[in-house]
This record gives structure tokens, C-alpha cells and sequence, in this order.
């Protein structure tokens, strides 16, 4: 019997800027002040970057500016679902972010995705 074998695991993507697709969405809530964030994780036949998006309001204009980029426009007292986001096509800017861990005072870098368009 043979069985096929096939590597899902895509790598990063590189630096630059990229069509991805959206392909799934994780909730939580950060380790350090406990702000509730969705994780988007984007994905192209190059390699994937996973983005937290914070539900604060200074993480709202950067999930607007992504719903806008994929075409999904917000209507006053009517609530944005992450779950539309699922299969959506945009394009990001792909680069490493270097920061101070509230927690441990080290320096942390992170894959991130950011300047979202529409694709």
C-alpha cells in the first residue's frame, strides 16, 4: 500500500507584499492585558503570516481598514462578524516587528501583516 504524504506546513511568507487568502480566524484574549483579539491567518502558495487584530479602541481602525480591504463594509449599530472574513482575498505587507515583552522587559520580534488593500 502506498500513502500519500503532503507537507501542509507552510513557512513565513518573506518580507514584501502579498496576495493571501484568509483561511481561518482564532479567538483570544492577549496574555498580558486581557484584551479580547482575533487571529487571522493569511495564506498564499508562498507561505502564511498569522495577524492579531485587538478589540480595543485603539484596534478598531486597524480591523476596519481590514474588513475594508476585503469589501465588507461596516453599518452603524450592526456588529462585523469575523466569520465573513474566512475565504476573503486581500493584499498585505509582510515584515518582522520587534518590541519590549511587558512581562519580561526582553525584546520579542513577530511575523506581521499590515497596509491591508484590497486584492
Amino acid at each position: 500500500m502506498k500513502i500519500a504524504v503532503e507537507n501542509e506546513d507552510k513557512g513565513f511568507l518573506p518580507d514584501g507584499r502579498h496576495l493571501v487568502e484568509i483561511t481561518g480566524i482564532e479567538e483570544g484574549t492577549s496574555e498580558h492585558q486581557n484584551v479580547p483579539f482575533f487571529a487571522a491567518r493569511m495564506e498564499s502558495a508562498d507561505g502564511f503570516v498569522s495577524q492579531r487584530f485587538y478589540n480595543s479602541p485603539a484596534g478598531h481602525p486597524i480591523i476596519l481598514s481590514l474588513y475594508a480591504a476585503v469589501g465588507i463594509q461596516p453599518h452603524d449599530g450592526k456588529d462585523l462578524d469575523t466569520k465573513e472574513l474566512v475565504g476573503k482575498h486581500l493584499s498585505v505587507e509582510v515584515s518582522d516587528h520587534s518590541y519590549t515583552d511587558p512581562a519580561t522587559g526582553n525584546e520579542r520580534s513577530i511575523r506581521q501583516a499590515t497596509g491591508f488593500r484590497a486584492a
